[in-house]
This record gives C-alpha cells, sequence and structure tokens, in this order.
C-alpha cells in the first residue's frame, strides 16, 4: 500500500465522518419541529374523539 492509498482512504474516511455528522446535525435541528407537529396530530385527534387504539375510549 502506498502513500497515496493511504492518504485517499484517510480522506475517504474524515469525509464520510463528516457527512454523517451533518447528516445527524441536520436530524436533530429538525426534531423538536416534527416533535411538535406530532404533538399537534395527536391534539387533534384526541378532540375530535378519534384517538389512537388503546386510547381512553378503548375499552
Amino acid at each position: 500500500m502506498s502513500w497515496d492509498d493511504i492518504t485517499l482512504t484517510v480522506l475517504a474516511t474524515f469525509g464520510c465522518v463528516t457527512l454523517l455528522l451533518a447528516q445527524i446535525d441536520d436530524v436533530l435541528g429538525r426534531l423538536p419541529r416534527i416533535i411538535r407537529a406530532w404533538r399537534r396530530v395527536r391534539r387533534e385527534l384526541d378532540d375530535t374523539g378519534e384517538g389512537p387504539p388503546g386510547g381512553p375510549d378503548a375499552g
């Protein structure tokens, strides 16, 4: 294995790690909006009496 191969391997590894960290940051940045939207959906379903199965209306 030559130095060129080692250098390319190191650069590719760091590039993949950087891309992975950027994607994780993007997902975590959107998570609060997703949670708020999910709570809004659940609240709307509860207001209409069509809650999810196993909710307070079940049984």
